[in-house]
């Protein structure tokens, strides 16, 4: 059990009594510490009944249980996640509590239906105060156990006390219900410990040795649950990495662990710095940047593995180029016999992930992306895509039954059953058959969108369709992380719209469709491992790859434009520490000059992270030559004046004529089976004659 464990691995498991904080950096073998710590306890004499190990996923308490097992044999330990701990609690003294045997937990979702409910009943109008936001709200709360009337003293202005209002009925309705939600699997154990000391003391008995994983991302409610068992016996073992404290936006504490000493001073405290999965070079690069935040542990991971290979930092022309080149080295790792599963691509926003899928797609290179949708199959793109599909062709009753309530906008099931009556009875498409009501409003709001596109340039027309659609507002109401996200890729789609418009000079929605539907639609992805990994920094979290590649090192994306506060910047910091330390074998890190996202194009700064890394790990390739083409200078192409009737040459659509001319856009006439075209007044494509 005990063999090939390094010396502060050994010291860590053989620890018995008393409070045990192990510091366990990346890739230093902490999860069999864990286990091998568990069964070496229960050979030393202690009952595996006595022993509740908490972590924080399902997946991960099965593992651990069954790496116990296969140590010492069949246990009678508690592995689970805090709240199926908490669940367990209520389970055996739900009375106590005053609730009856046969409550029950509500999700997420069923949260959120409580919320609008309440909401409607106190006569408040969803679209100001968002029941995504007033949810959250509620939860986060719970998590650092502020209750309503502790709550109410925190209440400044009108949302405030709505929120006030709705988290009281929420509360009310809850316990007549007789259900709770998952904050209360955390915070009524913690109630009914400090209610009835005999309950707390029946489970400090039965739990004399815990031990906590991942203890950097407790909050203060699985922080205050964890410290109640622990105050008699006090044989807690902690295992966790201030460093890679990466979930603050979920409630998440890293000062929990900084805190350990101050909660038990006569604490030991082991460091877990040896690594076995990354090489010299790779964890000096992370060193150097993780030891520029001043709220942690001061510790240094080092190995006995080889230096490796210099981290290749690639300052590409832009977005495109910086794909190109991720693509190319791709092709070449596995041309040298890497795997496909081998590589992984992180970046900080999953935004970013658009342009991999599309170059990938394009040069049949297998992918997947892990902890996201892919970027056309994310609802908030597929909605977007139904406003444009029906803007485009008002006949299309699939885009319409999509778009027609959302954002919500009062239009419910038995409205739009009778609109499907009506257009069946008429032989009408649904959208001729709205004639009043809500259905109209929305109905308007799609006739006055397809006025405005033939004003406008395709990526202004997206601004339209968001904020006139309402997807926008509703969406920056929610006040949520994943709203936000939703936002980032409804603003990126502007630079799918951008490209094509540069790329072809035309402003056509059916074309447009039509590339998308195209790009959309060669999405099989098979049940291969073998392919390419893409993900977001935060879904990467215990993970290891061989090769490694971080897009997007730019102020601004990475440290994100919202975290440039000194803890958010700490955070943005550790998340860099996690990605860096992913790279077993060769890390490589991209920034662009200047990038296009969510439509606009800007100059780029590197980001400060890659700047803290020592000059000497870093090694940057020389630019691919390309041979370029000069080709003869066209005044025309940005200072041509047109005028109507003016002739005109088109690269892909010949001779026309220009019949309508707007400071931006031309109008022009070709023949009979290409019809009118709008283009882009100064694009390459187009000249007089």
């Amino acid at each position: 059990m005990l063999e090939n464990l390094n010396e502060m691995q050994l010291k860590a498991v053989k620890h018995k009594d008393g409070p045990l904080l192990i510091l366990a950096g990346a890739g230093s073998g902490k999860t069999r510490v864990l286990t091998t710590r568990i069964a070496y306890l229960i050979e030393q004499g202690v009952s595996s009944s006595n022993i509740l190990a908490i972590t924080f996923t399902n997946k991960a308490a099965k593992e651990m249980k069954e790496r116990i097992e296969k140590l010492v044999g069949k246990t009678s330990i508690w592995a689970s996640t805090f709240h199926s701990f908490g669940v367990r609690i209520l389970r055996e003294n739900y009375e106590k509590l005053g609730y009856k045997n046969n409550f029950v937990i509500m999700d997420s979702d069923d949260s959120l239906t409580l919320v609008k409910k309440i909401l409607k009943d106190l006569g408040y109008d969803p679209k100001r105060f968002s029941p995504y936001m007033i949810r959250n709200k509620i939860s986060s709360n719970k998590s650092e156990f502020i209750m309503p009337e502790e709550y109410k003293k925190y209440v400044h202005g009108e949302e405030d006390d709505i929120v006030y209002k709705v988290y009281k009925k929420y509360q009310e309705i809850l316990f007549k219900n007789n259900s709770v939600d998952f904050d209360d699997l955390l915070i009524l154990p913690i109630r009914l410990f400090k209610e009835n000391p005999e309950v707390l003391d029946f489970y400090q008995e039965k739990y004399k040795y815990i031990l906590v994983d991942e203890y950097q991302d407790t909050n203060e409610a699985q922080y205050l649950l964890i410290k109640m068992l622990a105050s008699k016996y006090r044989n807690i073992a902690c295992v966790g990495d201030n460093d890679q404290s990466i979930y603050a936006f979920r409630g998440a504490n890293y000062k929990n662990i900084l805190n350990f000493e101050k909660d038990y001073p006569d604490a030991e405290v082991i460091m877990l710095e040896q690594n076995y999965r990354s090489t010299k070079t790779i964890l000096e690069a992370a060193n150097s940047v993780i030891k520029n935040n001043n709220f942690r542990k001061d510790k240094n991971l080092w190995s006995d593995n080889e230096t490796g290979d210099k981290i290749t930092f690639y300052k590409s022309y832009d977005e495109v180029d910086e794909v190109f080149y991720i693509i190319r080295k791709i092709k070449d790792l596995i041309s040298s016999g890497a795997s496909y599963k081998d590589i992984a691509v992180l970046y900080r926003t999953n935004a970013q992930s658009r342009v991999f899928e599309q170059e990938m797609l394009k040069q049949n290179l297998p992918f997947r992306i892990i902890g996201s949708f892919y970027f056309y199959s994310r609802k908030e793109i597929k909605d977007l895509l139904a406003y444009l599909r029906l803007i485009h062709n008002t006949d299309d009753d699939i885009s319409l039954l999509r778009c027609i309530n959302t954002p919500k906008r009062g239009i419910g099931p038995k409205t739009i059953s009778e609109i499907e009556q009506s257009a069946s009875f008429y032989n009408t498409s649904m959208f001729e058959a709205i004639k009043d009501g809500k259905a109209l409003e929305f109905k308007n709001i799609i006739l006055k969108l397809r006025e405005e596109l033939s004003s406008c340039s395709l990526t202004e027309f997206i601004d339209k369709v968001l904020d006139l659609s309402g997807m926008k507002e509703a969406l920056k109401a929610e006040k949520s992380l994943e709203a936000d996200i939703r936002l980032e890729n409804l603003e990126e789609f502007k630079s799918v719209t951008k490209n094509f418009e540069e790329r072809v000079g035309i402003i056509s929605l059916e074309e447009f469709l039509l590339e998308v539907s195209l790009v959309s639609d060669i999405e099989e992805y098979k049940d291969d491992d073998n392919r390419v990994t893409l993900m977001t920094v935060h879904s990467v979290k215990g993970l290891e790859y061989p090769y490694v590649f971080i897009a997007g090192a730019e102020e601004g994306i990475f440290p994100h434009k919202n975290s440039y506060g000194p803890d958010e910047l700490e955070e943005e910091r550790r998340l860099m520490y996690v990605a860096i330390t992913r790279a077993m074998k060769k890390l490589y890190i991209t920034a662009a000059k200047k990038r296009m996202l969510y439509g606009v194009e800007s100059p780029s700064v590197i980001s400060r992270f890659v700047k803290e890394i020592n000059p000497d790990l870093i090694e940057e390739p020389q630019k691919d030559k390309i041979k370029v083409v000069k080709k003869e200078k066209r005044v025309h192409d940005t200072d041509q004046e047109y005028n109507y009737g003016d002739k005109v040459e088109h690269d892909t659509y010949g001779l026309g004529v220009v019949i309508e001319v707007t400071n931006t856009i031309l109008t022009v006439a070709f023949n009979k089976n290409i019809g009118i075209k709008k283009i882009l007044k100064n694009h390459k494509s187009i000249r007089k004659v």
